[in-house]
């Protein structure tokens, strides 16, 4: 241990259209919405996370809220890089330093990502002191994160169900053999629910409406077989103006996601086709496995289940295993050389 070792902070990041979440000592210590609230007066920030979601679709002109991801990707360069700060400011160990540490980081990157992209990323991580920084492609994070040996000489399919995107990967011997990166996941599901509700409903909701309507009764089929219960939804009547409330069922919306979700079951078939004979018979015994916020979705491990004739596992916290992927990528470092980029 060299005297800057004692200066550095480890940190792991999974920088995602729809959370952030970041580990520091082993724990997961920010898991927040990637949303920034800011004064268009000032230009300042006045708050990240959580405290800005909830002044989303709220705000009037002196307030903006962004979202400085899409698709997975910084779509806005300083408002990302402002919440990534502010997020890594409020890590109680590194707030009590006297000066600000150098960071070790690890960044976690969609499949599909371009240089220029990946640069945006690595830039962000240089102005926030960042001296060593490893990227490590999102469905790569998530099978460690679910505790697969990625090295062994075996195949597993992932499929990381984000906000912005979809990353199916089929991995082997530590590298990722095919893959293939949609552009719909959680945010396309709720745009699609609240363009259900405007055309069936004539009711208008907001964003954040919508997502909570996928949360409390979003379903993937119709056949649950413990299905949730109806739930009111309130917004504005586009015919009267008037706020009103409607009731909704599940199988409605398990309607409107439907064009979504047939999307998706494309690409894991595309993927599936474009996948090495051996490595199918792999799969063919370990079935495949589901991440992220979107493979929670009722009923979509069922339905991909009979699309494949495969059995289908969710994670167990799918929600953290990408950035428990990356965590253990960033303690043993040595082990995962080969799989992180620098």
């Amino acid at each position: 241990m060299g005297f800057f070792d004692f200066m550095t902070e480890d940190i792991a990041i999974d920088l995602g259209t729809a959370n952030t979440l970041i580990i520091h000592d082993g724990k997961v210590i920010v898991d927040a919405p990637s949303i920034v609230a800011r004064d268009r007066i000032s230009g300042k920030i006045i708050a990240t996370g959580q405290k800005a979601s909830l002044m989303q679709g709220k705000t009037h002109e002196n307030i903006k809220t962004i979202r400085p991801l899409k698709d997975g990707v910084i779509a806005d360069f300083e408002a990302s890089e402002q919440m990534i700060k502010e997020f890594i400011k409020n890590i109680p160990s590194i707030k009590k330093k006297f000066f600000t540490p150098s960071l070790r980081m690890v960044i976690c990157i969609p499949s599909g990502i371009t240089e220029v992209e990946k640069r945006a990323v690595i830039d962000s991580a240089e102005h926030m002191n960042a001296k060593d920084i490893y990227l490590i492609h999102e469905p790569m994070a998530a099978a460690i994160g679910i505790g697969i040996d990625i090295m062994e000489p075996k195949g597993n399919m992932i499929i990381d169900i984000g906000g912005g995107t979809t990353e199916i990967a089929v991995i082997a011997l530590g590298g990722i053999v095919c893959d293939k990166s949609v552009k719909v996941a959680g945010d396309v599901f709720t745009a699609d629910i609240a363009y259900y509700m405007r055309t069936q409903h004539n009711l208008y909701v907001g964003e954040r409406t919508a997502e909570k309507i996928k949360i409390q009764i979003g379903a993937a089929t119709e056949d649950l077989e413990t299905p949730p219960e109806d739930m009111l939804v309130q917004g504005r009547d586009l015919l009267s103006g008037k706020p009103k409330q409607v009731q909704v069922s599940f199988r409605e919306i398990s309607k409107a996601l439907d064009k979504s979700i047939l999307r998706i079951e494309d690409a894991v078939m595309e993927t599936l086709s474009r996948t090495p004979p051996e490595l199918a018979a792999d799969i063919y015994n370990t079935g495949i496995y589901l991440a992220g916020g979107g493979s929670m979705l009722r009923g979509l491990d069922k339905r991909l289940s009979r699309k494949t004739d495969l059995p289908v596992y969710v994670a167990e916290d799918p929600l953290r295993a990408v950035v428990r992927g990356t965590g253990i990528a960033l303690k043993e470092l040595d082990k995962f050389k080969n799989v992180l980029m620098k």
